[in-house]
């Protein structure tokens, strides 16, 4: 929408101004607090963040959209192509969507993680650990220094008692080290002139006496008089001055474990760095989210980017191939595209293409080549209408009489410089131009003697073209004569073309069956179909030339389906408004017949009840045939359909030269009747259900209805093959 009514600019301006809008107020509410202020609310955090990016990723896909559209003018298509900008759209939805609900997530998952271990729950779990470790240390250390202190009590009430060097001291001072958990003890003397002097010592370690006391601490003990307390690390040492005593002091130590003390150093620290966290906490929730905002809008320009290449992929082929569809348009049938290497969909497309301008390109050589063959052909024909026997008219709309050969000046008795209007020449022809005709017999009582003639009118450009033979002598011939000269002239005039005929429609099949691709089947069976009546032609042309005489039936035992199929299929493709059924009982019918005379008999009975169908000019006209056998084992063959009906005259159909129809010569369903009773059968008509009409061939069982008078058989090739079983447009049963 944005696309149709122009507002992409103002969509971009609104994306900026957007993003700079939310940017002033995610710095006002991030700066706005005191340093070391605690986490913002991770919902406020998560709504900041998404704020950000929702215009930062908008103006990504626009930025990529403007690229893709100048990626799109500069390619063959020009600015109507638009895979670029749907590409960029498509990878861009797909990256942000799921980017943006991870981005939600992580950060809610982040903050309410760290927002527990910033918590006042954690931080007291901390100190209660650090000052439970400080505890335990501090009361072993507090112990020892009272241990000390007070054994310095006792052993200076000892030493008013006895003398230090006595053995009662001695196991006293002894019992005291023992009695107070001590490792080692002793009675140290300082003097300036002697420094430190033992003068009592318990030592079950034997330990070294050096340094038991520094110099250092000896000046600290001299100015405080206080007990001194110092952890070597692997022993708790205590010094104390004795009462009464001056420059004598009681040294005690105790084995301890270093691991305490260093607990309780590592309590302190770990404290310590959490406190410095806490103070950090707000600096690190920024950082995170500011990493999380970069990488996101790092994805989206990645899926813009990827969109761009693989768009350029793609629409350089297709530009190829809409640049040489362009000059196919402006007539350059060598346009070619590269073909790609890989064997895609696009490449699938281009090696299609180059394979249409190929044959587009033979195909039209063929139409000027055939051009030039009609051209010279129009020659002929005008050449030859000044010698033909039939009259040929051309008629204007105007009914002015154009063109007229030397036959049709002499049947209409017209002179060689007249041109009168049709009407005048010959009212009959007139009134059946105005009836809208386009075969009938015509009788002109005009003329000097009466003429019947044969008249067919077809339209062209300039108006009409009427061609007529006169049939008076025919007519006065009997049927049969007539019918022999007719057979005459059909030989004459056909046998010639059909070996051409055959010739190309076989080097039709053979040559482009293959390279047909829509719809080969149906040019098989058209190829097949002209291959096999030019057959049925050319041997029905050699009968014929013995003056009428039927040609003798060849029997052999053929599929009544199948010659069934033969006779509608013609028809079927010329009356594609007709609904054209076949059924049969049983597909596998066998006749013994002459294949090709039955064939004759059922192409007249279709043709018939075609012609009775659009003669009653409704629409949904059908005709159907119908095969099956009777309980007696006969055959039952049927053609119905829904046309104008019989004629009163029904009992005289099947006589020689009977028609109802103006332009039927009265020979079709005498030929059809003669065929069946040579065959052994029987025709009957009737009307049929709902209208129309139902004609019925009973024929014997197999092989009853021949005589004993069999010739051999000859092949029949082509013109008994097959057709395929789904025929007809209503799937033929």
């Amino acid at each position: 929408m944005a696309r149709r009514n122009g507002w992409l600019a103002y969509v971009e301006f609104g994306a900026l101004a957007a993003l700079i809008a939310t940017g002033v107020v995610s710095y006002l509410v991030l700066t706005g607090g005191e340093p070391g202020q605690r986490l913002l609310t991770p919902p406020l955090v998560a709504l900041l963040l998404i704020a950000n990016l929702i215009p930062a990723i908008a103006l990504i896909v626009l930025a990529g959209r403007r690229i893709a559209m100048r990626r799109a003018s500069n390619s063959p298509i020009g600015g109507h192509g638009r895979l670029h900008v749907r590409l960029v759209a498509l990878f861009s939805l797909v990256a942000s969507i799921p980017v943006l609900m991870l981005v939600i997530f992580a950060s809610l998952l982040f903050q309410y993680g760290v927002e527990f271990w910033y918590s006042d729950r954690a931080r007291s779990m901390f100190e209660n650990a650090n000052t439970l470790s400080q505890t335990f240390y501090n009361e072993k250390q507090e112990r020892i220094v009272r241990e000390t202190e007070l054994m310095a009590s006792d052993l200076s009430f000892n030493l008013s008692v006895a003398p230090i060097d006595s053995k009662a001291f001695n196991e006293n001072f002894a019992y005291q080290v023992y009695v107070r958990e001590l490792s080692e003890a002793a009675i140290v003397r300082f003097s300036a002139k002697n420094g430190s002097q033992s003068l009592a010592l318990v030592n079950p370690y034997d330990r070294p006496t050096d340094n038991w006391v520094p110099p250092a601490i000896v000046e600290q003990l001299r100015a405080t008089r206080k007990t001194f307390f110092q952890d070597s690390g692997g022993r708790m040492q205590a010094i104390a001055p004795l009462p009464g005593a001056p420059d004598v002091y009681v040294y005690a130590a105790r084995v301890s474990s270093p691991q305490a003390r260093e607990q309780a150093k590592r309590f302190s620290l770990v404290l310590k760095n959490y406190d410095d966290l806490v103070e950090r906490s707000r600096t690190l929730q920024l950082q995170f989210h500011a990493a999380l905002l970069l990488m996101t809008l790092l994805i989206v320009g990645v899926a813009v980017w990827v969109a761009l290449q693989v768009a350029d992929r793609l629409v350089k082929p297709v530009g190829e191939l809409v640049n040489a569809a362009q000059r196919v348009t402006a007539g350059d049938l060598t346009a070619r595209v590269e073909e790609a290497p890989t064997r895609d969909e696009l490449g699938v497309l281009t090696s299609a293409f180059n394979r249409m301008t190929s044959r587009l390109e033979a195909q039209r050589n063929e139409i000027i080549a055939a051009s030039d063959l009609i051209d010279r052909r129009r020659a002929f024909i005008e050449a030859v209408l000044s010698g033909v026997t039939a009259g040929v008219i051309a008629v204007g709309e105007d009914r002015r009489v154009s063109v007229m050969n030397r036959s049709a000046m002499e049947l209409l008795a017209a002179g060689p410089d007249t041109a009168p209007s049709l009407t005048q020449l010959a009212p009959e022809l007139g009134a059946m131009l105005d009836r809208g005709e386009s075969e009938a017999i015509v009788h002109l009582a005009g003329t000097e003697e009466p003429r019947t003639l044969a008249v067919k009118i077809t339209r062209d450009e300039q108006g009409h073209v009427l061609t007529f033979d006169d049939i008076t002598a025919q007519l006065t011939d009997q049927r049969r004569a007539a019918w022999a000269d007719v057979a005459r002239r059909i030989a004459h005039e056909i046998k010639n073309p059909l070996t051409p005929i055959q010739l190309a429609a076989e080097r039709l099949k053979r040559r482009f069956g293959k390279e047909i691709q829509t719809d080969p089947a149906t040019f098989e069976r058209l190829t097949d179909t002209i291959v096999r009546q030019v057959g049925d032609l050319r041997r029905m042309v050699d009968e014929f030339s013995s003056f009428a005489r039927m040609p003798k039936p060849v029997f052999h035992e053929e599929s009544l389906i199948d010659i069934c199929r033969q006779a509608v299929f013609l028809h079927e493709i010329a009356h594609p408004a007709i609904a054209f059924s076949i059924e049969a009982s049983d597909p596998g019918l066998q006749l013994v017949c002459d294949r090709r005379q039955m064939g004759q008999a059922l192409t007249n009975l279709v043709k018939n009840a075609v012609e009775a169908v659009e003669a009653k000019a409704d629409a949904g006209g059908r005709v159907s045939v119908s095969m099956g056998r009777d309980a007696d084992g006969s055959i039952t063959l049927q053609v119905a359909d829904n046309g104008i009906g019989l004629p009163k005259e029904r009992d005289r159909l099947a006589e020689p030269y009977m028609t109802t129809r103006e332009k039927g010569t009265g020979l079709g369903l005498a030929i059809v009747k003669k065929i069946v009773e040579e065959h052994g059968g029987t025709l009957d008509f009737s009307d049929g259900r709902g209208g129309g009409t139902l004609i019925t061939l009973r024929f014997a069982a197999t092989g009853a209805n021949l005589s004993d008078d069999r010739e051999e058989a000859v092949p029949l090739g082509d013109a008994g093959a097959s057709l395929p079983t789904a025929l007809t447009r209503d799937g033929g049963r």
